[in-house]
């Protein structure tokens, strides 16, 4: 492991750009560009509560990340927390903290909670269960939350209302409200403007280069890319070489490059073994470490 080397033609055009440079001139702070770092949903196979050989404590990935790794930004799911105590989440961010590295999103994977429902109870429940989230994610220190997107096309007006009022009840607690492509959004290459334009432009998005059909993916990163201030680089499993034939994973960067973005690109990346899984990731830092220094 040890490793140094709805938009749909109809809406206004006008009103989409402005909100591009709105999300554009409010992106995360310099010292984030450039950086690569890891999605903790990565390890969901490998993760124990208690020292094991061959598994990883959530609590001993900050060191890892530093000192065999070289990286320093962790992007958070909420089911790879061991607890949502307050003792934990102070120990996960002094874990973090200490080793230098920045604890930047807590993906907040819900289940059951529908923010777009029709009935106003279900829709109540939901908004209040994940400001009980948000909550855990300022404690943690995280900027930025994301909630699931549901499995159905929303309702604008409905999931609108209940993202604007996240919106204004993170804001206090310094946390910015992210939009994945997740669910209904993933065969959709307007699905993130759309919701964007619904919502408002204090709403970003946290584009995932792998959650997209084949035939919606590089259109739909041109358009989520404009209003990025993270970005899941995610692939499917790699070749014994390193290729990666499923989809253009260099195209997925120079997609978000000649958008504006620059990072943090989170790695989302899957290996039976963890071993292994570390020195995947080591190599596609390694790749986009490389890409950037070429387009820069």
């Amino acid at each position: 492991m040890n490793r140094r080397t709805f938009i749909h033609s109809s809406v206004c055009a006008a009103a989409l750009s402005t909100i591009a440079r709105s999300a554009s001139a409010a992106q995360k702070p310099a010292s984030l560009a450039g950086e690569v770092g890891i999605t903790t949903g990565s390890f969901m196979r490998h993760l124990t509560t208690e020292p094991r050989a061959g598994k990883l404590r959530l609590l001993d990935l900050p060191k890892i990340m530093h000192e065999e790794l070289g990286m320093k930004v962790i992007d958070l799911m909420t089911a790879t927390l061991a607890s949502m105590e307050p003792a934990y989440l102070d120990q996960l961010r002094a874990s973090a903290d200490k080793a230098r590295c920045v604890l930047t999103n807590l993906k907040m994977n819900n289940p059951g909670l529908d923010l777009a429902s029709a009935d106003e109870n279900v829709r109540r429940h939901a908004i209040d269960e994940y400001k009980r989230t948000m909550e855990a994610a300022a404690r943690l220190g995280v900027r930025w939350v994301r909630p699931l997107p549901g499995p159905k096309r929303p309702d604008f007006a409905h999931v609108a209302s209940a993202y604007r009022e996240l919106i204004d009840y993170g804001r206090s607690r310094g946390l910015t409200l992210l939009v994945e492509n997740f669910g209904w959004m993933q065969d959709d290459p307007e699905a993130i403007p759309a919701l964007i334009q619904a919502v408002g432009p204090e709403l970003r998005s946290q584009p995932d280069t792998r959650n997209w059909t084949d035939r919606a993916r590089y259109e739909g990163l041109t358009k989520a890319f404009p209003f990025a201030v993270s970005c899941d680089f995610k692939p499917y499993a790699l070749e014994p070489d390193g290729s990666h034939p499923r989809f253009d994973l260099k195209r997925c960067f120079q997609i978000g490059w000649q958008a504006g973005f620059r990072g943090p690109w989170c790695l989302e990346h899957f290996h039976d073994d963890l071993s292994q899984q570390f020195r995947e990731m080591g190599m596609l830092s390694d790749r986009l470490h490389q890409w950037t220094r070429e387009a820069a």
